[in-house]
């Protein structure tokens, strides 16, 4: 078995049978699936970033509707 390649030294990315791209982290924990390797390497960055620093809270936005829907 060939050795894994470790992106930022934090996680690992491998095709599936499916297609697909799963990333995991040092000890083999799967981590993000996605349909391409950029975008897996890019949405692990960002997962790992966040739980590292924090997630910030999502701003959401309040409003009325004024007639019928």
């Amino acid at each position: 078995m060939s050795e894994k390649q470790l992106i930022d030294d934090c996680f690992y990315v491998e095709q599936s049978r499916w297609k697909t791209w799963n990333s995991f982290d040092k000890n083999g924990k799967k981590l993000i699936t996605s349909l391409n390797e950029d975008a897996c390497i890019h949405a692990t960055r960002f997962y790992l970033k966040g739980l590292q620093e924090g997630f910030t809270n999502g701003i959401s936005y309040q409003g009325t509707v004024d007639g019928k829907l």
